[in-house]
């Protein structure tokens, strides 16, 4: 009985929180309206500072640090509010709404030459063919070479492995993202199938392992039984295959996709020898233009955020807010700046909806850098 009354008085006193919120918001509004006249910026730390300043001491010592942070999400959610009613967008807005208008009812095209790294049989092959009808690929040595081909108008699109499901993300093509001038206008996802591969009639011990990078950490359990085995990295699983072809040793074997066998005159000494079953990878699709084809419900951004406590925690609360859902956070160093990071989001969001438009409107008034890398299906 004890344990209820003092939920009553709770629910009391959370009934009272609400109506003095809801009263706040209601004044915010006014504010609003205000600085929208007067052509006055939506935040003012001064203001928000001798406001914390001024609870925080009233709450006492105990409950200081508490107080100010509630005071700190109930300033986000002001600002945002305000935001939305002042209008307040940037130029950004006005690009995604254009994009949006452009490739209503389009898809990407069926036939379009497009930028790989490696060379035939490698995953992205297999991802491009899935990705386009007709594909007509060129192939580069690294992905350095992909963006550029991209960039430069070499090649009207380009494909990237950019994560894997048991290896994790690709960070080479991410830290070659702030590089580039690009957007990411498809994705698809390939199951990986990796298999031991050799030199048909070779029957000695195999003494070397190559292969992709991504696919020797993907068989690092196979890798691990075989400690015999001297595991080296090269570009790509498809190079690795010529490479073990080419080779004068017939103690080179190679970790690659079936097809390699087919191409490159090699047999399959080991079948599926990646850690799980299910292992996919995720490809990326870039082009130097900003289209927004028929079905995208997946947006990319890149940003850096103010050095400071709360700054990422600000970005996550306000995308919860908005009921969006944060599917993937990568962060990368920023070269030249000690132990400080570039934030990359993946989210599951509509573009073509005004809400998720303002929405990136204020997350690129509020980041140091900001970069909307693409919204896009992903199948």
């Amino acid at each position: 009985m004890e344990l209820n009354s003092v939920r009553e008085r709770i629910d009391a006193i959370d009934n009272e929180l609400t109506r003095l919120f809801t009263e706040r918001m209601q004044t915010v509004a006014e504010v609003a309206r205000v600085k929208k006249a007067t052509g006055k910026v939506v935040r003012d730390p001064a203001r928000e500072r001798a406001v914390v300043n001024r609870v925080t001491a009233q709450a006492g010592d105990a409950f200081a640090p508490y107080v100010k942070n509630l005071y700190g999400l109930i300033f986000e959610l002001s600002r945002n509010y305000e935001s939305m009613l002042m209008g307040e967008r940037s130029p950004l807005g006005d690009r995604i709404e254009q994009a949006c208008r452009e490739g209503e009812g389009k898809r990407l095209p069926g036939r379009a030459l497009v930028a790989c790294q490696g060379t035939e049989g490698a995953y992205a092959q297999q991802a491009c063919e899935k990705l386009f009808e007709y594909p007509d690929i060129l192939y580069f040595d690294s992905f350095d070479g992909v963006f550029n081909a991209v960039e430069k108008g070499m090649c009207e699109f380009g494909v990237l492995p950019i994560e894997n499901s048991t290896a994790g993300s690709v960070t080479q093509v991410y830290d070659l993202m702030e590089k580039h001038s690009f957007h990411i206008v498809g994705a698809r996802r390939l199951r990986i199938d990796h298999h031991l591969l050799r030199k048909p009639g070779a029957t000695g011990p195999i003494r070397r392992i190559v292969s992709h990078e991504q696919a020797l950490r993907q068989c690092s359990e196979f890798l691990s039984a075989h400690p015999e085995y001297e595991a080296v990295a090269m570009a790509n699983t498809a190079v690795a295959a010529q490479f073990a072809a080419d080779s004068e040793r017939d103690d080179v074997a190679v970790i690659a996709a079936k097809t390699c066998a087919e191409l490159y005159n090699l047999e399959v000494v080991g079948e599926s020898i990646s850690n799980v079953q299910s292992n996919y990878t995720r490809f990326i699709c870039i082009s130097r233009r900003l289209e927004i084809y028929r079905g995208a419900r997946k947006i990319s951004i890149m940003c850096n955020l103010p050095h400071e406590a709360g700054s990422l925690n600000s970005v996550i609360s306000r995308l919860a807010i908005a009921g969006i859902n944060l599917c993937k956070l990568e962060s990368r160093p920023i070269p030249g700046r000690d132990f400080e990071f570039r934030f990359f989001f993946d989210l599951e969001a509509d573009p073509r909806d005004p809400e998720v438009v303002q929405l990136l409107c204020e997350l690129e008034r509020k980041s140091e850098h900001f970069v909307f890398l693409g919204a896009y299906e992903e199948r």
